[in-house]
């Protein structure tokens, strides 16, 4: 564990575990930077296929740690927060196009939410609860308020950002904040199972249809059709895709080597 994250990896499973259960994982300057190096462990490593995001202990992240000494109350992030994340981190939002599925034991609080939105896959505990406190707080939340609104309805995005009451996994599976909700004894393995069952696609492919799903939005239609068309030409040159096409002509199930 460095600075209150874990990573471990099981086959082509990466877990990245927030550690710092006796602050309810909240995040300071420190773990900031050990969670952007794990992030960049992930993107780099071509034997890690998927990640699982979860917390240590009973809550899942209760955002910024306001009283660290490396804390900054007035924004979202604590210290080093204010510095631009690394490109391969998580949070700068374009660089990490390998699936991730968020596994929330407990409270997510701000960034704890915020940290969803960049997830592919929300799985909660029936103990989760979810809220931006920040209204009540008389501080914004920034990148809270930009991404919340792209993952799930307007209107219930703005109830959760102006309110800042707490939701509960019912709740925020209604709201399509959570794709699933699982008793909490089985939130571990409801969450390997759904990335087992990633790594049984094309890692290329899936990459470049996530990165086609990130980016493609951002474009008008003419541009994002051929950015499209040139990811797939890519692709379509790598050993996976021959083995697909083999795969398929031999009615076997193909052997993906992620090159």
């Amino acid at each position: 564990m460095a600075d209150g994250v874990r990573y471990e990896r099981d086959g082509h499973v990466v877990t990245i575990t927030y550690d710092r259960p006796e602050k309810r994982n909240a995040i300071d300057g420190d773990m900031r930077r050990a969670i952007n190096a794990a992030w960049d462990r992930f993107r780099t490593d071509e034997e890690a296929w998927v990640a699982i995001v979860t917390g240590e202990g009973p809550a899942f992240c209760a955002g910024a740690d306001t009283r660290s000494t490396t804390g900054n109350p007035a924004g979202d992030f604590p210290g080093s927060f204010f510095e631009r994340p690394t490109v391969n981190s998580l949070e700068s939002g374009w660089e990490i196009f390998k699936p991730i599925v968020a596994a929330v034991n407990g409270p997510a609080v701000g960034y704890g939410v915020t940290l969803l939105t960049w997830c592919d896959f929300v799985i909660a505990s029936d103990r989760a609860t979810f809220s931006f406190p920040e209204a009540r707080l008389g501080v914004p939340t920034i990148v809270g308020a930009l991404r919340l609104p792209r993952m799930i309805d307007r209107q219930y995005a703005m109830e959760l950002l102006l309110t800042g009451e707490t939701i509960d996994a019912r709740r925020a599976h209604e709201i399509g904040l959570a794709g699933w909700v699982v008793p909490h004894e089985e939130l571990g393995d409801a969450a390997r199972d759904l990335a087992r069952r990633l790594t049984a696609g094309a890692p290329l492919a899936q990459r470049a249809i996530k990165e086609m799903a990130v980016r493609g939005p951002e474009m008008g239609t003419t541009e994002a059709i051929r950015f499209g068309e040139t990811l797939r030409k890519v692709v379509a040159t790598t050993e996976d895709a021959a083995e697909g096409a083999a795969a398929a002509r031999e009615k076997r199930s193909p052997r993906w080597h992620a090159r």
